[in-house]
């Protein structure tokens, strides 16, 4: 069987290397001049555990087992995996029923070591940081997502500035990039909607901007330190995470882009806004986090509130310790009554199988949302 799989992030490619194993013919189709080069290159390199997530969930399944295979593939091939541990901390007495329940996720999801501290316990684990207690979950990791994206993409059949505008089903196969295929795999990220912008979802870019610890500050952090997130979203919250080549991240925010490659305040494009702006989700979900949105846009414009956010938990960072490192964009799922989609979400459309909704931990879980996803194209029909 041939398939096509458009998208060479680390979600697709490891989507082709899953179907190939099963003795598909594969090939990707990628836009870019080189792999990994949006939501994969332009993450943190945290590898989740499966503490924050609904037990149940396509996630927390999906996460739980991407792991392992992530883990062993980075030693299989040796590429760096560094266990540097993760600290989920309540700063306030308020936060700590949120804490609780991030535990009993973290134990109903099968997270290994998983330990409760209080004040003086958290500082054995982190010294220069606070708070009235902290979930410790010893074996979340980082890794280098990129290279493993460029690890897989070298056994592949990838495709590189070969864009797919549109998509054609017919009853003997399915036209993508000029090329036709048994079956097509879209695992496209922000082009999703381009693509296949049907259905009772669509995609809205939140860009989300780092800072980076000088130095000296760097040596503050030992491994990743996290607020307790809001329940009411599917972001983390701005926190500390150290990188597999020893750099500290302070980030992200979460602001909505103007434009789905938005990566900066230049990035704008019009039409691409006016899309995002006519879904009725888009608004709705605008009147109902208008608050939330302005306290964001303000941590965009001020970096005196990324200071702030950090020195929450490490009060030893001080004015001119971070230094901007770029951002991210991430393709995050709004429903049409404005419902910001939490779970990873697929469709099936004939012979083609949409990956709808992939934010993180979707790099985290990639292999095994691959074993899903090769399981689905399976079923897909020949009718168009």
């Amino acid at each position: 069987m041939e398939i096509g799989v458009v998208g060479a992030g680390i979600l697709g490619l490891a989507v082709a290397r899953e179907l190939t194993s099963r003795g598909a013919e594969v090939t990707v189709l990628e836009k870019e001049d080189r792999v990994a080069a949006h939501q994969t290159g332009h993450n943190s390199g945290v590898v989740h555990a499966g503490i924050y997530y609904r037990p149940g969930s396509l996630k927390a399944r999906l996460c739980r087992e991407g792991v392992a295979l992530l883990r062993d593939y980075c030693r299989e091939h040796g590429l760096p995996y560094d266990e540097v541990g993760k600290l989920v901390i309540a700063s306030t007495g308020a936060e700590r029923a949120g804490l609780r329940e991030i535990a009993a996720r973290a134990r109903a999801n099968g997270v290994p070591d998983i330990s409760e501290l209080d004040a003086l316990g958290l500082r054995e684990i982190e010294p220069h940081a606070v708070g009235v207690g902290a979930v410790h979950s010893p074996h979340t990791a980082v890794v280098d997502f990129p290279a493993v994206a460029r690890h897989l993409a070298a056994s592949l059949d990838v495709r590189l500035s070969h864009p797919v505008q549109a998509i054609h089903e017919s009853a003997t196969g399915v036209a993508a990039g000029g090329l036709r295929f048994d079956r097509l795999v879209v695992c496209a990220g922000l082009g999703t909607d381009a693509l296949a912008g049907r259905g009772e979802v669509r995609i809205v870019p939140f860009r989300g901007e780092y800072f980076r610890l000088t130095a000296t500050a760097k040596a503050l952090v030992k491994g990743l330190i996290y607020p307790v997130p809001d329940p009411r979203y599917p972001f983390l919250g701005v926190h500390l995470t150290k990188r597999v080549d020893g750099e500290v991240l302070v980030g992200p925010n979460a602001i909505m882009a103007l434009a789905l490659e938005g990566y900066s305040w230049r990035d704008v494009r019009l039409g691409e806004l006016a899309r995002v702006l006519a879904w009725p989700g888009t608004r709705t979900m605008a009147r109902r986090h208008w608050l939330t949105g302005l306290r964001e846009l303000n941590g965009s414009l001020r970096p005196s509130a990324f200071l702030r956010a950090a020195r929450r938990y490490v009060p030893a960072l001080a004015r001119g310790d971070l230094v901007r490192a770029g951002s991210g964009v991430r393709a995050q799922a709004v429903g049409r009554d404005g419902t910001l989609v939490d779970d990873f979400a697929i469709d099936r459309h004939g012979r083609v199988l949409i990956v709808r909704n992939a934010p993180s931990p979707a790099a985290t879980s990639s292999f095994a949302i691959a074993r899903h996803v090769a399981d689905l194209t399976a079923t897909l029909s020949d009718s168009s």
